[in-house]
């Protein structure tokens, strides 16, 4: 599968610890550019990404003070799933981005909480996933969310406060530490090694913005269970 704004991969590594063959394309973390990318058609059974989401993000509300505008990047992914033609694939992205459009693909969108999961940190995403014949995909949680609460990781997040004992984002501006991070995410204290090439400015930073990793597995696994009943009911026929 063929994997667009790996970031550093915390999404690909979920697919990879379920299985699955990731080829990374190009990143601009990386000197790469996605817009001069063309995948080769037939050569990828599915397509997975998370193109950046500044403009619907909660940031958009500072839109008029942005010096330069975010790209608009999902269109890209929708060409390079034109230009691969995969059997399915599946965008990453916030609650109010656009649902991707692919010619010949019927997409079913889900909203995730990472704390659905029985994980501390809070982390809603939309996981749109495209297939030929419109499937939706079973995603595995749990009846019981975690006493821990912990807002989501983002490079400069806000502080938690309680009002009668509902969470409410609000006081003083913190920031997490790498390892606090680290932990939130679902990562080995130590993921980046001990030759890392990063500030751990730029280390809070992608990290923040990847998936969860017991979000994404919970996603890969959803995916081979959908991938594993369109084989049976094949072999049935």
């Amino acid at each position: 599968m063929l994997s667009l704004f790996p970031g550093i991969g915390l999404l690909d590594r979920a697919f990879e610890e379920e299985g699955f063959c990731v080829v990374r394309g190009p990143d601009l973390l990386w000197g790469g550019d996605v817009k001069r990318f063309h995948p080769p058609k037939g050569r990828f059974d599915g397509v997975i990404g998370g193109p950046p989401c500044q403009r619907y993000g909660g940031l958009a509300n500072f839109a008029h003070r942005w010096l330069v505008k975010p790209a608009h990047l999902i269109p890209e992914f929708e060409r390079c799933v034109i230009e691969s033609a995969p059997a399915w694939f599946l965008m990453e992205n916030v609650r109010n981005a656009p649902l991707p459009q692919v010619p010949g693909y019927i997409v079913s969108s889900q909203l995730l909480n990472n704390r659905w999961l029985g994980e501390v940190q809070s982390r809603l995403r939309r996981f749109s996933f495209g297939s030929r014949d419109g499937r939706r995909l079973n995603i595995e949680t749990i009846a019981l969310e975690s006493k821990e609460f912990a807002q989501g990781v983002t490079s400069a997040n806000g502080g938690e406060r309680r009002v009668h004992g509902r969470k409410a984002t609000g006081g003083r501006i913190t920031r997490y530490t790498v390892p606090e991070a680290l932990r939130l995410q679902g990562l080995p204290p130590d993921f980046f090694g001990f030759r890392s090439p990063f500030t751990m400015k730029a280390r809070l930073k992608v990290v923040a913005e990847g998936v969860p990793l017991p979000m994404g597995r919970a996603i890969a696994r959803s995916i081979k269970a959908a991938l594993a009943d369109v084989a049976y009911k094949k072999e049935a026929a």
